[in-house]
């Protein structure tokens, strides 16, 4: 295959499982827009070998790039994406008409209410709520309801002609009030209250009260009612998403940098009225030691200076940038309209913020991972090693611990596409002096090579030490003593500044030093795969010392006691649901402020 060609099971093997909005480009034409609750099934569906129809296998065909937003929920998914189809009107997608008429989720009047679709303006007999942004929003939301509390959702001609219980109630998704006998009448209002509550938004009440009569529960012994109670808090934990309304103010746009070892990105997301109407991730060519802020004032004169981008009421940036005044002077004096440019923003902002950082970090790892990028990269760095054709399998090792403790040496593997993750090993080390890095890495070193020398896995092309002279040195004993001299080594150790872009690497040996420019594309391979490396370490040096210390991960954190812990995993059902908790829904537990749940949140994350 032509390596400028797209890829799409490389392109998905690296996608996120978020929910968002997809893309699809061919010949610089937009040619669809979907959303997706899981970004990476939903794509990968497009490039499955059968079940296509003939519509989706011409789209297909013509699919040259692919390019994602990531959403906070489905529903902002959905959004989005009708409003980006309404503004660019790709051929692939369906043009429906606007209908004014919303839709909305209605609680009937009866002794047994039923929740029902509804489409406004029309005469009802009982309590909507809504509107919806769609109609497949309300059915996704009744399916969900239906999972939770079990309120019937057949129309009232159904109902009153049941003999015995449909098949709704054989699969748990209904209780059964048309049939005498399988749930008491205050039982069935208990639940429509809770469904009403959760429509309301009581969302925290909701939960509180469920956790209390799961604990009444238990204590009586009912263990499977309790049970029942402790799923059902786990799944409004999951369904809990904070909601569009129509009418919510709001005009900004939220522009975001991240800069890292082999590449940076800048994320630019416009909001108008409270709602996302647009994302796109760009990659300057800038040199790679520029700070994040440098960055963010360099992009903002650029973008908007210009002239032909509508000026929002604010922009909000990632980064404290200094010359903010000047910035500002300057929109005002080319729009004569004044724009306000900050990095301190609170509530319903930062959560946009926080989103928009989301997308930058997940754009520049797309961007990494592109295997085309990587192949120009791979192409550099043939020429500065001097090698006759490109370099298909290139390792490299780095060493991570706590003070000496459970120390882990990791291997990562890059092959022709990029990063080979089910090639990459980690090495328990034992028997080796706590901190001591040296022996640490020649005992992973003869690990992993001696294997190399016995037939089991294959010579890398490269082999790439971090830590300059003394782990080299390293290398080259273990090398030396197994007979393996085809094998190729760079070193790369930081400069005197230690700062990125500036590394010394010792090609070939400790006495060839050479320092590439910070725009090397050579250069950036080489941070990625170091980068890559350390990061696999920690993952692997964590997960053992973990398992070693064999206690909660909560007793770790600073100021949550017994009492707390207990508060916590109760609310949420278990440690897992926890781990899948937002801040903001942390911070809505009894006890736990808003500075304590960032505290809580970054400790559990900050792997």
């Amino acid at each position: 295959m032509d390596n400028s060609e797209f890829d799409p099971k490389h392109f998905v093997r690296h996608l996120t499982t978020r929910p968002g909005v997809y893309r699809m480009y061919g010949k610089d034409e937009l040619l669809y827009v979907g959303k997706a609750k899981n970004l990476k099934n939903r794509v990968s569906s497009y490039f499955r070998a059968t079940g296509l129809t003939t519509k989706t296998m011409a789209l297909v065909s013509r699919i040259d790039a692919i390019e994602i937003t990531i959403t906070k929920s489905e529903t902002e998914a959905l959004l989005l994406e009708q409003t980006l189809i309404k503004q660019h009107r790709p051929p692939y997608n369906i043009l429906l008409r606007d209908d004014k008429s919303y839709p909305y989720i209605l609680l009937s009047h009866h002794d047994h209410p039923a929740l029902l679709f509804r489409r406004g303006g029309k005469k009802v007999e009982g309590k909507l709520y809504g509107p919806f942004p769609s109609g497949t929003a309300v059915r996704e939301s009744l399916s969900t309801m239906q999972k939770v509390f079990k309120v019937r959702q057949c129309e009232d001609s159904y109902y009153a002609n049941r003999t015995r219980p449909c098949l709704q109630y054989q699969i748990k998704r209904c209780s059964g009030p048309c049939v005498d006998g399988l749930i008491a009448d205050e039982e069935y209002a208990n639940d429509v209250r809770h469904a009403r509550m959760f429509l309301e938004g009581k969302n925290q009440e909701l939960v509180s009260e469920i956790t209390a009569q799961m604990k009444t529960a238990a204590v009586d012994m009912e263990f499977e009612r309790a049970a029942e109670l402790r799923d059902q808090v786990v799944q409004l934990k999951h369904i809990q998403e904070e909601q569009n309304v129509y009418g919510q103010s709001g005009d900004a746009d939220i522009v975001a940098a991240i800069i890292q070892p082999g590449g940076l990105c800048v994320h630019l997301m416009l909001v108008r009225q409270g709602k996302v109407t647009g994302s796109k991730s760009y990659y300057p060519k800038m040199p790679i030691e520029i700070s994040e802020a440098e960055l963010l004032s360099n992009f903002v004169a650029q973008f908007y200076l210009s002239g032909g981008h509508e000026l929002p009421k604010s922009i909000i940036l990632s980064h404290d940038v200094e010359d903010m005044d000047v910035l500002q002077a300057a929109l005002f004096e080319t729009s004569k309209r004044k724009v306000e440019i900050t990095s301190q923003v609170r509530g319903q902002r930062a959560r946009w913020l926080d989103l928009v950082k989301l997308n930058a970090e997940q754009g520049l790892q797309a961007r990494l991972m592109d295997k085309r990028n990587h192949f120009s990269r791979v192409a550099a760095l043939q020429k500065v090693l001097g090698f006759k054709s490109p370099p298909s399998h290139m390792e490299c090792f780095d060493i991570s611990h706590s003070s000496g403790e459970a120390t882990v040496a990791s291997c990562v593997v890059f092959g022709p596409d990029g990063p080979d993750k089910k090639r990459y090993r980690s090495f328990n080390i034992e028997g080796v002096e706590a901190g001591d890095d040296y022996g640490a890495m020649k005992q992973a070193l003869q690990r992993r090579y001696k294997r190399v020398k016995d037939g089991e896995i294959d010579a890398p092309d490269v082999l790439l030490i971090d830590g300059g002279k003394g782990q080299l040195t390293q290398a080259e004993d273990v090398l030396k003593e197994l007979g393996l001299v085809d094998i190729f080594l760079l070193g790369v150790a930081k400069g005197d500044t230690r700062k990125p872009g500036l590394e010394t690497l010792y090609i070939g040996s400790k006495e060839d030093e050479v320092v590439l420019p910070p725009d090397s594309s050579a250069l950036h391979l080489i941070q990625h795969i170091r980068d890559e490396a350390h990061r696999f370490a920690v993952k692997s040096h964590r997960r053992r010392r973990d398992k070693k210390r064999r206690h909660s991960v909560l007793e770790e954190i600073p100021g949550v006691g017994p009492t707390r812990r207990k508060d916590l995993l109760t609310s949420f059902g278990g440690y897992q649901e926890l781990l899948a908790a937002s801040q903001e829904e942390i911070a809505k537990v009894k006890g736990i402020s808003a500075k304590k749940a960032e505290e809580i949140y970054q400790y559990l994350h900050k792997s």
